[in-house]
């Protein structure tokens, strides 16, 4: 239902439970209002200021009993929320909001968020300690996490997930929610650019876009994005998705990811998209949801500096004594089920069975991150990693050989750099993996070091990072052997081809790094949202099904109130009635009128100054059927090809010759799709034939529908037809035939009787209905002559883009207005308020 204020809906999700009331902390609105002191604050004059909403603060804590708070805070330029700064616009006000370091959420104060805010431009978001527990230990890192990628919780006791647990979500969406409050002490919802990352953050575009309508919010997914078909197994996954469509542009690192969240929302809210100059839109609402694929990249100022430094090339030189005479390849993971250690490990156990030469010089070093979660599937990981290099080690080490060496203690960014440097092949075997930028930075690693300019990389094929490295040797890490002989190539690969393919990997790496990655964002983030003032916004719904309708500044709900006094004034009336979606909802299954529509209907018809069509792509028999019971109205079947303007009256085709030849070419080539596409069926008319494909899979559906239209055009392209891809539909017809011409038969039929209408009402809801709008919005462009002086009112029914000026919610509105028009002749005028006043005064 629409709200009289979007900014109170935020009170109406009923299904998210309070926030703990342990700490009502609250930013002072001295800062909230942006003090000029603050370099986060909004500039008034320069660029907008941009808000990176993140799970954590790209920030350091150390213990320090010296320093304000006993804490040392410090920039930690790894992470990509800070590293993006460098490629948004000059003297752009930043501002960061996220979660603490872990090692400063018991310092939780007012005071301490002025500090950070004042000296680091940090805004930090206070979660009490159990709640950010269940939100990010347990429902993000032990549900979403691990179903991201690809893996089901089936069981309790399934490795790293849990079964969706209500409790832990609505923690989730408090977690989120507190986000929003804090924000929304700070935002600027009209002048910032807000860009949200990652999964944590899911539900934040909701409850953002609750508050403030028009903020223009972006959201980058840096995770996978799994198949609908795993996607649809999250309870809530409606509720995730439409969080999702509550940005203006929505990020992800490959077009396959991309793909699916287009899938999981044409299969699961029946939402259709458009590529339209190379973006990828979808529409919602009103509003045009942008769809953007860039892969994240590399921050090379920083890195080159890491790698010029003398500490890292002392450490290379020592690295490269000490594996002198030695292959030497590397991997840095995270501790964690999907990075596919054991299984490098049992591919490097393949190498040295299948290939003894390299027993004694082949050497995998694999820097072992600490784990980013808990549980014991970081456990089982650590065990299983342990166990296989403990085996491969004792089977074939020597003394000063160790074919798998693990380095499980802290590593600073010199040493991995000089470990990159120093390594002939990196190898990365996740078996899922959102981007991985560990390629990038060995591409780079040995470029800008004292090493070879060539390298080769052993990729996995289910990482993100992989369609942009072409040059890398692509492995199924499932596949032991696979992984064993892609090792094997890249040690016995030329020095001139590992060249080449480093050339390739670096010159991409350069040139699509982090900077480009932050512009390109942000740029497209303000082209999404160039038309934000230039429409009026409702938000409709509650909870988490809330959403924002946009619509031009002159579109605006039919009222009764509005209509019916001009229709009382009016003489020669004309009502044009689009059926199904309009009088009869499209869910219904009995796709006959109710017996109330056809007594609305005769209603409007017994008003002598009332002329009722109902206009539709019906055939004539159907209709003629269904509305036998109303004597005075007229019927314009099959898209205007048949036309009638009473029950007794005969029907009139559109005067187009009758040949139906074209039919006998057209039907066999439907019937060849209908008998490959299940779901599918033909729908025979007298003037035309139609494929229709609703009740088919969307996407096989679609795909056939395109593939239908293309062949139906090329067989028919001499035949007097045309060939019309509707919703779920590909429809022959006759040429000339179309709703808008048969509206302009029957206003220039009036016209010429002297009885031109002076009123006009025309409700449709889909495609086809537009070319009636077209006719009776601009007559004179198809020579009709209306008085000056008439009513014209073009109504869609639900609020989306459309020629009409009007629109009504459903065909329930529909009806009521009606009813409200059949009503409105029997009613009196009342007498002037000032008349009645007198009147009784005087008795």
């Amino acid at each position: 239902m629409p709200s009289l204020s979007c900014h109170n809906l935020l009170d109406l999700a009923d299904e998210v439970p309070p926030l703990p009331p342990p700490s009502p902390l609250r930013l002072p609105r001295v800062m909230a209002a942006g003090s000029p002191s603050s370099p986060a604050s909004p500039s008034p004059t320069g660029p907008p200021r941009r808000v990176i909403v993140s799970h954590r603060l790209p920030l350091r804590a150390t213990p320090d009993p010296s320093a304000p708070f006993g804490l040392s805070f410090t920039v930690d330029s790894t992470t990509v929320a800070y590293q993006l700064r460098s490629g948004l616009p000059p003297s752009t006000p930043i501002l960061h909001v996220g979660t603490l370091p872990e090692s400063a959420a018991a310092a939780a104060s007012d005071e301490l968020a002025t500090y950070l805010l004042t000296t680091f431009s940090c805004l930090p978001v206070f979660l009490p300690p159990d709640l950010h527990r269940r939100f990010y230990h347990g429902f993000c890192k032990h549900y979403m996490w691990p179903l991201l990628h690809y893996l089901l919780p089936l069981t309790p006791s399934t490795l790293g997930g849990l079964p969706f647990d209500r409790a832990l979500y609505h923690s989730f969406l408090s977690a989120n929610r507190a986000f929003a409050d804090r924000l929304t002490e700070l935002l600027a919802p009209d002048d910032d650019l807000v860009w949200i990352h990652d999964y944590h953050l899911l539900a934040l575009p909701t409850f953002l876009r609750k508050r403030f309508p028009r903020a223009r919010l972006g959201f980058f997914l840096h995770s996978p994005f799994p198949s609908s078909e795993i996607f649809r197994t999250i309870p809530v996954r409606d509720d995730l998705l439409r969080a999702l469509l509550n940005a203006d542009l929505v990020g992800f690192h490959t077009f396959d990811y991309a793909r699916h969240f287009l899938s999981a929302c044409s299969r699961l809210l029946g939402l259709d998209y458009q590529s339209k100059r190379g973006y990828i839109g979808i529409e919602y609402y009103g509003r045009t949801v942008t769809v953007k694929i860039l892969p994240v990249g590399i921050d090379m100022g920083q890195l080159r500096s890491v790698v010029s430094a003398p500490e890292t090339a002392d450490l290379v030189r020592q690295i490269t004594n000490a594996y002198r005479n030695q292959r030497l390849m590397v991997g840095v993971d995270d501790v964690d089920l999907f990075k596919g250690i054991g299984l490098k490990f049992l591919g490097m156990e393949q190498l040295l069975v299948e290939h003894p030469e390299l027993r004694g010089r082949a050497v995998l070093v694999q820097i072992v991150n600490p784990a980013r979660s808990e549980g014991r599937d970081v456990q089982e990981v650590q065990e299983e990693a342990g166990a296989i290099s403990a085996r491969v080690n004792a089977t074939f080490g020597t003394p000063g050989y160790t074919p798998i060496v693990m380095i499980n203690r802290p590593v600073s960014v010199h040493e991995k750099a000089a470990y990159y440097a120093a390594a002939d092949c990196c190898v990365v075997s996740a078996v899922r993996d959102g981007l991985n930028r560990i390629p990038y930075i060995y591409t780079v690693c040995r470029q800008e070091s004292s090493a070879p300019k060539r390298s080769v990389i052993v990729l996995s094929e289910f990482v993100g990072c992989s369609p942009s490295l072409s040059g890398a040797i692509r492995v199924n890490p499932w596949s032991v052997e696979s992984v064993a002989e892609a090792m094997n190539s890249a040690l016995v690969m030329s020095e001139a081809e590992q060249r080449l393919r480093h050339e390739k990997h670096y010159k991409y790496v350069s040139t699509h790094d982090v900077a480009y990655w932050a512009r390109s964002f942000d740029q497209d983030l303000q082209r999404a949202c160039k038309d934000h003032f230039s429409r009026r916004h409702w938000g409709i719904g509650f909870g988490m099904s809330f959403k924002v309708v946009a619509l031009g500044p002159n579109f605006r709900r039919l009222s009764v109130e509005h209509i019916v006094p001009l229709f009382r004034k009016t003489d020669n009336r004309l009502i044009l009635l689009d059926y199904d979606g309009t009088v009869m909802p499209e869910s219904s299954i009995d796709k006959a009128p109710s017996g109330e529509v056809i007594s609305v209907l005769n209603r409007l018809c017994e008003d002598p100054k009332n002329r009722v069509f109902i206009v539709s792509g019906r055939g004539k028999d159907e209709l003629s059927k269904w509305f036998a019971p109303c004597e005075k109205l007229g019927i314009a079947a099959e898209h205007g090809y048949f036309t009638r303007w009473s029950r007794d009256s005969p029907w009139e085709t559109c005067g187009l010759v009758a040949d139906f030849d074209w039919k006998k070419t057209a039907e066999p080539v439907m019937s060849l799709y209908t008998e490959a596409t299940d779901g599918s069926y033909i729908e025979h008319k007298e003037s035309a034939i139609v494929w229709h494909h609703h009740e088919a899979d969307p996407d096989f559906g679609s795909c056939q529908a395109k593939e239908l239209l293309d062949h139906l055009e090329s067989v028919l392209a001499n035949e007097p037809v045309v060939v019309k891809r509707g919703q779920h539909i590909v429809e022959v017809n006759p040429q000339g035939i179309s709703k808008g011409v048969v509206v302009e038969r029957i206003l220039s039929s009036m016209v010429h009787s002297g009885k031109p209408p002076d009123f006009v009402l025309c409700i449709g809801d889909d495609r086809s209905d537009e070319d009636m709008f077209e006719s009776i919005v601009c007559p004179a462009n198809n020579g009709v002559k209306l008085p000056p002086t008439s009513e014209v009112f073009a109504c869609t029914v639900g609020k989306k883009p459309s020629m009409a000026k009007y629109y009504l919610d459903d065909t329930v509105d529909v009806i009521k207005m009606l009813q409200g028009l059949a009503n409105a002749p029997s009613q009196q005028r009342p007498w002037p308020v000032q008349l009645r006043v007198t009147f009784e005064s005087t008795a």
